[in-house]
């Protein structure tokens, strides 16, 4: 029978968030033909992302915006809901938990930010925008940052757990290449070398897909802590593997001690 899992939630999230991107790039390059829009500059030829979701495509924006930030919030709250019951590999100190609680306060800013950068689009509320552009983009740059930060420290407690490893070093990446990205972004955005700003936003979208998908990977754990409800699922494995051995080991002897009883009985008659 088929069940959701937890992993489920972020490849949702940025599946999401790939096809909204997408959606809206294709139809204004192959439906409307790449035009102009307002509030594009002259000479501008790259529509920004905002450009492109401030017209007919805005109802779309804001819905899967919505979503994706409602879908993705989820998975933070649900990775420090399992690592509170041992279904994830739990927090050591008191320092990791404020690590966790800064994470999602600050994926929640970003989640808020980008909300509001739908809703206020670039053509009527152009400041306004900018700012919520900058909360979304600082938010989840902190966030990740935190999360980073407390996949660090736990690494350091369970070395044996390679996944937090692996997780660690695809964050920490994230937060170098979408850091390099914004900065750049805002660098061109003010000497005013539009289209290479908008094609560096654009990246920065995409990168965030891939950023939201890199969370399936931390709640793998959670698939084989399902079945035995501690908090080391492989300590478990192992143990009743020993234990099936055991048994039949047991049986197996029990089997060689029956045929030479039997055997002796033959010989003594």
């Amino acid at each position: 029978m088929f069940r959701l899992s937890y992993w489920m939630i972020p490849v949702f999230s940025g599946i999401v968030w790939l096809a909204m991107l997408l959606a809206m790039l294709l139809t204004w390059v192959v439906a409307d033909g790449a035009p102009v829009l307002v509030p594009m500059d002259g000479g501008q030829t790259i529509a920004y992302i905002s450009d492109i979701g401030a017209h007919e495509l805005q109802p779309l924006f804001i819905a899967m915006g919505t979503l994706t930030v409602v879908t993705f919030n989820m998975v933070f709250i649900s990775e420090r809901w399992l690592r509170h019951n041992g279904r994830l590999h739990g927090h050591t100190s008191i320092f990791q938990r404020v690590l966790s609680s800064l994470a999602i306060l600050c994926s929640m800013a970003g989640g808020i930010g980008l909300i509001c950068l739908t809703c206020l689009n670039d053509v009527k509320h152009h400041r306004a925008h900018d700012i919520c552009l900058a909360v979304f983009i600082g938010g989840y740059i902190l966030s990740a940052i935190f999360i980073c930060w407390e996949y660090q420290r736990l690494g350091i407690h369970y070395r044996q757990h390679r996944v937090l490893r692996t997780s660690f070093w695809v964050k920490l990446s994230f937060i170098i290449v979408e850091l390099g990205l914004a900065i750049g972004f805002g660098i061109c955005n003010r000497e005013a070398w539009r289209n290479t700003a908008a094609v560096l936003e654009w990246i920065i979208a995409l990168v965030y897909t891939f950023y939201v998908w890199s969370f399936a990977i931390d709640f793998l754990p959670a698939i084989r802590t399902k079945r035995f409800e501690s908090g080391d699922g492989d300590a478990d494995l192992e143990g009743g593997m020993a234990i099936a051995m055991e048994g039949w080991s047991g049986r197996r002897q029990r089997g060689v001690e029956g045929e030479q009883s039997v055997g002796m009985d033959g010989n003594a008659s």
